[in-house]
């Protein structure tokens, strides 16, 4: 039987395939999701919508009071303009990260992501016909801007990912700003997925939107609220984008799940300190981990933000690790730059963490 090559060419996620097949005593660091569960009075959100009967198709841009909600949120958290009419309510991050690749790639466009980064950037240019673009991390693992704007003329879009997975690393002021200058002199669109916004420990997050009118807003109420399984994300964008944007996701999903819509207005309108608990928690398990791996040996920068470490290892030394039932992910899942590299996600108890530590510990 014959499928779409852009389709027949593409690979599972080397996470999820980890994931799925994990035992049932094995220590999953492998999956970016929070342990933590969603708030209560974000349940009693979606209690009383699905109570009140709120249980039909929304306006296809969202309802408007989480609209209304998200753009206040954007003007508060990061000085950005966006009216309720610039913001389309998704399936998550991940709908509007392919609604927006197909609205603006054409055939043969290429796109920029970093190497190593987030699996989807390239698989989602991919099937919206355009030519996946890596460009290599320094040796840092920041955003080398040189390359980025060698790299940069003739692409399309370049996509910019601060906090970022799997590196856990913030961007500085000066990148995100140089490379959103530079991408519209050139007639570049930039994507910026924010997903991680909140979870940054001694850096601070710069919206890419705040520099520029040639960027999309990507976020999600999926880590900041413990919400992954909710699937309810955000596309921001000037208005001409979200015009384009809003037909793609008319047809391939009409609205995002309506008492998902009411409990992300709870979340966004409701008590943030469930948030700042939550960043506390991430940052006191990342120093625990970190400090594990390092009196061990291992030797890498401190991530600045989400909620990963991306270690120097090599695969025979991963695939020990994995086979012990420590679930990490081989750097190359992220691209050919994350060669001799693992991504361990600290989204997990103490508990958990320090026994994967001692399983680790054995093997050393």
């Amino acid at each position: 039987m014959q499928f779409a090559q852009r389709v027949s060419n593409l690979e599972i996620s080397g996470i999820r395939k980890l994931f799925e097949a994990a035992g049932p005593d094995s220590i999953n660091l492998g999956l970016g999701q929070p342990d933590f569960d969603t708030p209560a009075h974000i349940k009693e959100g979606a209690i009383q919508a699905i109570q009140e009967g709120r249980t039909g198709y929304t306006p296809n841009l969202g309802i408007p009071e989480l609209r209304e909600a998200l753009s206040r949120k954007f003007g508060r958290e990061n000085g950005l303009s966006y009216t309720p009419s610039e913001i389309i309510v998704t399936a998550g991050a991940s709908e509007a990260l392919h609604i927006a690749m197909e609205a603006i790639i054409n055939s043969g466009d290429r796109v920029l992501f970093s190497d190593p980064g987030f699996v989807s950037y390239g698989a989602l240019a991919e099937l919206a016909g355009g030519v996946p673009s890596p460009v290599p991390l320094d040796d840092n693992l920041h955003i080398d801007l040189d390359a980025t704007f060698e790299a940069m003329d003739g692409a399309r879009a370049v996509v910019l990912n601060s906090p970022a997975n799997p590196t856990g690393v913030v961007e500085p002021e000066e990148t995100i700003r140089g490379i959103v200058e530079y991408a519209d002199d050139q007639d570049v669109l930039v994507i910026s997925d924010e997903v991680y916004e909140h979870f940054i420990y001694g850096a601070t997050h710069y919206s890419a939107g705040r520099y520029g009118g040639n960027v999309i807003t990507i976020n999600a109420a999926s880590k900041t609220y413990a919400m992954t399984g909710w699937r309810v994300g955000s596309l921001a964008a000037p208005q001409e984008i979200i015009d384009e944007c809003l037909k793609v996701h008319q047809y391939i999903l009409a609205c995002a799940t309506s008492i998902s819509q009411y409990a992300a207005l709870a979340a966004y309108t409701g008590d943030q300190r469930v948030v700042t608990t939550m960043r506390d928690e991430y940052h006191a398990r990342r120093d625990l981990l970190a400090g594990g791996l390092k009196r061990m040996g291992f030797d890498f920068p401190l991530p600045e933000g989400a909620f990963y470490l991306f270690v120097p290892m090599d695969q025979d030394l991963i695939d020990r690790i994995i086979q012990a039932g420590v679930i990490i992910v081989p750097g190359t899942a992220f691209g050919e730059n994350g060669q001799g590299y693992a991504r361990f996600s600290y989204a997990a108890s103490r508990d958990m963490l320090n026994a994967a530590l001692d399983r680790i510990q054995k093997l050393i």
